[in-house]
């Protein structure tokens, strides 16, 4: 049975009313009714120079800085906020420092940027602000089941020392919305589809109602999933038609869309429909990953998530995540020495933040190099969100997100999964 008939989600359905509801679930709503919004200036790519206030003024000296994307270290380093946003960051006595401005003494330590969660799924103000805690000052959800990742979005916006600035992906585009159904009503009437999110109009409609709402990326799958045992991670949901149409559709509104994947088959298919970004992909082969470096698809593997799977009292899970992980660590590797772009995401989900930390310290397991690990979670995730010109770096015009680390990343990069200190948008946490 076809939607058709169907009319299409007005785009005059209330936004706020929406980001309302979707607050009340996660822990929000107080955040959202702030009388007066204030934009992110570094979410939004704009600066302070528009004249909203979007963060602290703050001033941390002494620290070996760290430039990820050109792999400078500078000594005795100086970096200033103004307004949430970097007005310099180098060496001593190059920047003016504001009057009145809170200072953070880095002496023996070293200054990153914030890092960049690349899939990780956020329900609640304390997940959101527990990412945060953890390093994570810049996001991209993996999707929610009623629409909370959009509400944690305005949060950040609100309150940045209260969330990541944050990618919204709303619902799973899957064939079985399960109790996603009654996120709004404009999905209830594919629970009439007996086969479920198939068809090119239901599929569709899942993404413009996504669209509709607000998301900024869009999550769909091409296999099951690994997390469950009574599932086989293997087994194919959409054939590349199917995904095509996702695709199209995501496309039709500006937007790219992440694919949950594991089988080359499941994997080569996503990346022919058009993803923009592979997650997990455990056995993506050689013909896929270079065809994702010619299109410039990115890999985003959740190390992190199959090695959680090894240490589950489930032994099937147990099982799967043994059997899974040091195939994706090759599949890492080939891919970095291929030139496919990387990005990290530990996939945490179910009120447990893991750090973003973790994902570093396993890619570089998998044999990446400690800066090249590093970047997959500074500057190389930035640009998969669109934020190259934000964050992943501590240069002028650049979010004031920073790590204070209490040793060198270069030589154990282990030290990024418990920073000493973290700022964000200007304000030290």
């Amino acid at each position: 049975m076809c939607v058709e008939s169907i009319p299409p989600p007005s785009s005059r359905l209330t936004r706020r009313g929406v980001l309302a509801g979707a607050a009340a679930l996660a822990g929000t709503t107080a955040a959202l009714a702030a009388s007066a919004p204030r934009a992110d200036a570094a979410a939004s790519g704009t600066t302070a120079r528009e004249g909203r206030r979007t963060g602290g003024d703050l001033v941390i000296e002494g620290g070996t800085l760290l430039d990820p994307a050109t792999g400078e270290v500078t000594e005795d380093a100086v970096v200033v906020v103004v307004d949430g946003v970097v007005r310099s960051a180098g060496r001593r006595g190059r920047g003016e420092v504001p009057d009145g401005a809170e200072v953070i003494d880095a002496h023996g330590q070293w200054i990153l940027p914030g890092l960049v969660e690349g899939h990780i799924h956020l329900n609640t103000a304390a997940e959101a602000r527990d990412a945060v805690l953890l390093g994570a000052t810049s996001a991209r959800s993996g999707s929610t089941n009623f629409f909370q990742d959009i509400a944690v979005r305005e949060l950040a916006r609100q309150a940045p020392e209260q969330a990541p600035r944050l990618r919204a992906a709303g619902v799973f585009v899957t064939p079985d919305l399960g109790d996603t159904i009654l996120a709004d009503p404009e999905l209830t009437p594919l629970a009439r589809l007996r086969d479920g999110v198939r068809s090119p109009e239901a599929l569709r409609r899942v993404v413009e109602v996504n669209l509709a709402r607000g998301a900024d990326v869009i999550k769909t799958r091409v296999n099951e999933r690994a997390g469950l045992p009574e599932q086989d991670p293997l087994a194919q949901v959409y054939d590349r038609e199917q995904l095509s149409a996702v695709v199209a559709a995501a496309r039709r509104g500006g937007k790219g869309v992440l694919c949950h994947s594991y089988s080359e088959k499941g994997c080569h298919d996503a990346v022919m429909a058009g993803i923009r970004s592979l997650e997990h992909g455990a056995f993506v082969g050689e013909r896929t990953l270079h065809e994702m470096r010619r299109r410039g698809t990115y890999f985003t593997p959740t190390l992190t998530a199959i090695a959680g799977l090894a240490g589950s009292p489930d032994p099937v899970l147990a099982e799967r995540g043994r059997q899974y992980l040091p195939v994706l660590k090759r599949a890492v590797l080939a891919a970095h020495e291929m030139g496919v772009p990387l990005a990290a995401g530990t996939d945490s989900s179910g009120g447990k933040i893991k750090p973003i930390g973790r994902e570093v310290e396993l890619m570089h397991a998998a044999g990446l190099p400690a800066l090249d690990a590093i970047r997959t979670a500074t500057t190389g995730a930035a640009k998969l969100l669109g934020l190259e010109r934000t964050a992943g770096r501590l240069a002028r015009g650049f979010a004031g997100d920073v790590i204070l680390l209490d040793g060198d990343p270069l030589s154990d990069v282990t030290v990024l999964k418990k920073p000493l200190r973290v700022v964000r948008s200007g304000i030290a946490l």
